[in-house]
């Protein structure tokens, strides 16, 4: 390996340059051929007025790498800020975020000492999309997207690295009893893809059962695939569960690029003191390496660390009377490791990254398939506080057009006309239902007229949207009752 690697690298803010140090110098000195690339992101960034954390200097570096080792950074209080971890798995493509989850037992405190599983989150739709919205004064929205494409890369991801790892079943977790059509469209990818692995189980639970299960019972599982709210939260309970936070790394896997992390924050209130544990960071250094090839320097680090575990030496995160030998900082861990290289563990399996791919390349896209997409009818949302839901009814009623006519009126998602209940609560954000008088389809002037009609009775309509037919099939959700 006479050509060294170019990494982009970012020491982040709080315990971040501490932590970063320590890492490299464990990389150096396993012989690791990376040439760092260093940039400045997160807290000075902001201070500078660069709301997203980062310079545009810095995103040439990582579109010339293509790899990304980044410390935790702090976002300055207040609004204005974007979160820059969102914005560079964004940004950059990095679709499939792989958090590993192993217990270290008995030398790191767990109910779970047999927990073994990988997390992988969909990383750049669902709520994070970031799409939000004021509409009234008493209402403001989230637009949760998931989209067909977006769900198959991740699932064939995961699928695809239970396959290259040697793992047996693959979960899939959503909410589809309840969002059908958005965690609806997720499982119904998933149960698609899934019929194209015939070697490895499947199976789905509801995000809160699941969740339950992963906190009483995670050695059932062996890799959990889901959407990027719920991956968020799944991905600290089980590093949690499993003995620390502290001790988990992450890898956020692109087409193009890839970012390598601690799941863990800056910890600004350790900062300077020398006592953060570098592991998270290290174990998402480690997943680096393999991802550019160097499997052997991989190895070798992972397994000293291992064997630093075992041994006893443990930062005060971890420490534990009566299991633990001897409390270090980071840099104490840091040699502890550097002096282990070449070691392999006695308790713990030794690791071989052999037969591990450079990457997981998930096969091409296969499931798209363009439907006859029909035009059917349209959801007015209004702004209006004069009055009741009966009230509401009478002045819509009396707006129509040959083409629209109101079906039906509701209040944050409760049908209340017709045939709605006294007492159902109401804001001032309503959605009224038109659809087509006669013809199946109406046309975009149809909507245009009937909007024309609405502002000229003096009505504040805040948004709208089209319902559609696809293939016949209807895409949007029905009230109770409509």
């Amino acid at each position: 390996m006479a050509n060294k690697t170019p990494i982009t690298v970012a020491y982040g803010d709080g315990i971040g340059p501490e932590i970063m140090r320590a890492v490299l110098r464990i990389l150096d000195a396993a012989g690791a051929q990376i040439a760092p690339e260093v940039i400045e992101i997160g807290e000075k960034v902001y201070l500078k007025g660069v709301t997203a954390g980062i310079e545009e200097s810095s995103w040439e570096s990582l579109r010339r790498t293509k790899v990304f080792l980044k410390a935790p950074i702090s976002t300055p209080q207040g609004g204005g800020y974007k979160s820059l971890n969102v914005t560079t798995r964004k940004s950059l493509g990095l679709y499939a975020n792989v958090r590993p989850v192993q217990a270290y037992h008995p030398f790191v405190d767990t109910l779970h000492p047999r927990m073994d599983l990988v997390i992988v989150r969909e990383n750049e739709e669902d709520l994070y999309a970031g799409i939000e919205h004021q509409q009234t004064d008493q209402v403001v929205q989230c637009l949760k997207i998931i989209s067909r494409p977006g769900s198959e890369k991740i699932i064939r991801y995961a699928f695809e690295y239970a396959r290259a790892y040697g793992r047996k079943k693959v979960t899939c977790f959503t909410k589809d009893n309840i969002m059908k059509m958005t965690d609806g469209l997720f499982r119904k990818v998933f149960d698609e893809v899934g019929q194209q692995y015939p070697d490895i189980e499947k199976e789905h639970w509801i995000i809160d059962i699941g969740s339950a299960l992963l906190a009483d019972e995670p050695e059932r599982f062996g890799v959990i695939v889901t959407l990027n709210l719920y991956g968020d939260i799944i991905s600290d309970i089980a590093a949690q569960i499993a003995g620390s936070v502290g001790m988990g790394g992450s890898a956020n896997i692109g087409d193009q690029c890839a970012m390598f992390e601690a799941i863990h924050g800056s910890a600004p209130d350790i900062s300077g003191k020398g006592i953060a544990n570098p592991s998270g960071l290290l174990n998402g250094a480690i997943s680096m390496l393999v991802h550019i090839g160097q499997a052997d320097v991989a190895a070798k680090i992972h397994n000293a660390w291992l064997c630093t575990i075992e041994s006893g030496v443990h930062t005060g995160d971890i420490y534990k009377e009566g299991v633990s030998k001897k409390r270090v900082g980071t840099e104490g861990f840091a040699d502890a490791v550097i002096e282990r290289l070449g070691q392999l563990p006695h308790h713990f399996k030794a690791v071989s990254y052999q037969t591990a791919p450079k990457d997981v390349q998930p096969t091409p896209l296969s499931l798209q398939t363009k439907k006859k997409k029909e035009l059917v009818g349209v959801d007015v949302f209004l702004d209006w506080t004069q009055g009741t839901a009966n009230d509401l009814s009478k002045i819509m009623e009396e707006i129509k057009t040959p083409a629209l006519k109101l079906k039906m009126i509701s209040n944050r998602g409760v049908k209340v006309y017709p045939d709605g209940m006294p007492e159902t609560f109401c804001s001032d954000h309503w959605r009224c239902r038109y659809t087509a008088v006669a013809e199946p389809t109406i046309k975009h002037t149809d909507i245009v007229e009937l909007l024309q009609k609405v502002g000229e009775a003096g009505l504040d309509f805040i948004k709208t949207e089209h319902l559609y037919t696809f293939d016949g099939v209807r895409g949007y959700s029905l009230e109770q009752g409509e």
